[in-house]
């Protein structure tokens, strides 16, 4: 029976070696998700005399500057940039972003419930990701979840269960 393995990562740098760590030694990417707040960076309009001025990053197609999640996103295929309620805009790869595409009242803890998460901790994980960190979740067989979780916990993700 598939599970869900999920964590938490605090670091873009971190998340980025477990997703490449899972993908060396075998795992699908389609079995891989990312769940992650995007990010505007603020940069001075040199040709309007200096004033500041919001840039929104391209997540859903990896052109990212400064602190904009570096490209993580284009580590896993069918990345986009979805607005959702509660949160605000996130980008989302993998299966799990199929799950967050039609949700509206019930955010992302919907989506992850639809996917397999509890509620409370889908409430938990939807205010780690309010708070700036990065949801990895992979779809996993009964004899691979061990070597998942090791993983994960390997490149310093947190809260990491399976469900």
């Amino acid at each position: 029976m598939a599970k869900a393995v999920i964590g938490v990562f605090r670091s873009e740098n971190r998340a980025r070696e477990a997703i490449n760590e899972l993908k060396a030694q075998g795992f699908n990417e389609r079995e891989i998700s990312l769940i992650a707040k995007e990010k505007k960076e603020f940069e001075e309009d040199n040709e309007r005399g200096g004033n500041l001025t919001m840039e929104r990053q391209n997540l859903g197609e990896g052109v990212m500057t400064g602190g904009a999640l570096g490209g993580i996103a284009g580590l896993l295929a069918g990345t986009g940039a979805l607005l959702i309620p509660g949160v605000g805009p996130i980008i989302a790869a993998g299966p799990l972003a199929a799950f967050l595409t039609g949700v509206v009242g019930g955010g992302l803890v919907g989506g992850l419930v639809d996917f397999g998460i509890p509620e409370e901790r889908g409430q938990h994980y939807e205010e780690r990701v309010k708070r700036g960190d990065i949801l990895v979740t992979v779809k996993a067989e009964d004899d691979e979840v061990s070597q998942i979780t090791s993983v994960l916990k390997r490149y310093g993700g947190e809260d990491v269960e399976v469900h």
